[in-house]
């Protein structure tokens, strides 16, 4: 595999066996994708179709049983467990289908939070306004999540994701408890925070109406690559 800048992340073979009564599932059966830099790439398949399972590996949240992970340059699968958290920290930021926002904590409140736990140096306060007006929810800082919409909510958490300048935002099904006409605000987002960030998205979806906005998709079926749609 050539050391291609213009890929954040490459994997080769990657599989990944779960033991069950009686032997293995394989879940993930010799996954070979490119993910471009400073693109939205969208891993899209049915439920059970391997897509977060693939999503956890490249996020350095799960290992594979066997192949080849490379994360800017570094083989990822050979690292120990504090150089993956230290990986996970500082480079990734994640946004899931469940916000997980602190409820008593303002939006700018969990944004902060979120710097802390990164080890951010720079002015928290600051940076937690900056990214809540890259979301366009600036003027509703102080607001506690409940007090927010479903969509504004998991604009919080993707405000919360990009807040220490990760290189790579994974999104598991961030769109999956939202209405179409928001999810495709919440894609929107992506899509701008890709141009004013330079930060790189994986996101994966079910949902066949957010593929055409993907730069790059996979559709992942059992466990496989089963197709490739570029607008390249």
């Amino acid at each position: 595999m050539a050391d291609n800048k213009k890929y954040m992340i490459q994997t080769r073979g990657v599989t990944r066996a779960f033991p069950v009564s009686g032997g293995s599932f394989m879940a993930l059966k010799g996954i070979d994708v490119d993910i471009p830099a400073g693109k939205l790439t969208i891993l899209k398949g049915r439920s059970g179709s391997g897509k977060t399972t693939l999503l956890n590996i490249l996020g350095a949240l799960d290992k594979p049983t066997s192949g080849k992970v490379v994360f800017d340059g570094k083989n990822i699968v050979k690292m120990d467990e504090r150089k993956r958290a230290k990986l996970r920290r500082r480079s990734i930021g994640f946004v899931f289908q469940s916000v997980a926002l602190v409820p008593m904590m303002s939006a700018q409140e969990n944004i902060e939070f979120a710097l802390r736990l990164a080890r951010y140096k720079g002015n928290r306060p600051q940076r937690a306004l900056e990214c809540l007006k890259l979301v366009g929810l600036d003027k509703r800082a102080q607001h506690m999540p409940q007090e927010l919409s479903g969509g504004e909510q998991q604009r919080v958490a993707i405000a919360r994701a990009i807040a220490h300048k990760p290189k790579v935002i994974f999104a598991d099904e961030p769109t999956g408890e939202l209405d179409t006409t928001t999810g495709l605000k919440v894609v929107k987002i992506f899509k701008d925070l890709i141009e004013k960030e330079g930060v790189t998205i994986v996101m994966t979806t079910h949902d066949t109406g957010l593929m055409e906005i993907g730069d790059r998709v996979y559709e992942i079926l059992d466990g496989e690559v089963a197709n490739q749609d570029d607008d390249e």
